[in-house]
């Protein structure tokens, strides 16, 4: 059973973490963008091969390697904030069901 207690608790988490959870989101965008800018850079350096070869350099650069890492910590840090919303939610919502199904047994024996 889900308590009213549980509920507020769960709608005070979303309140107090829509920040961070915007924050986590925008820093996971941001190094999508920026992943593809590390590629580029690192494609000029080896202007002089040609394009297949450079993709090939430029994703084993030591820069492209750690912006990938960047990103995999970001997407790690905006899923879990997304997972932990979405377990908000659905108590939020088992809550709303169980009332409506407490209310509605409430007249039928009414």
């Amino acid at each position: 059973m889900i308590s009213d207690d549980d509920v507020e608790r769960a709608v005070e988490w979303l309140t107090r973490n829509a920040e961070p959870a915007a924050k986590a989101r925008a820093e996971r965008l941001y190094l999508e963008a920026w992943v593809k800018v590390v590629l580029a850079q690192q494609m000029r350096e080896h202007s002089e091969l040609p394009v297949a070869a450079q993709d090939r350099e430029a994703r084993v650069s030591a820069p492209y390697l750690a912006a990938l890492d960047a990103l995999r910590t970001a997407v790690e840090v905006d899923e879990k904030a997304r997972w932990l919303r979405e377990a908000a939610d659905a108590k939020i919502e088992a809550w709303r069901t169980m009332e409506s199904t407490r209310r509605a047994e409430g007249r039928a024996t009414s």
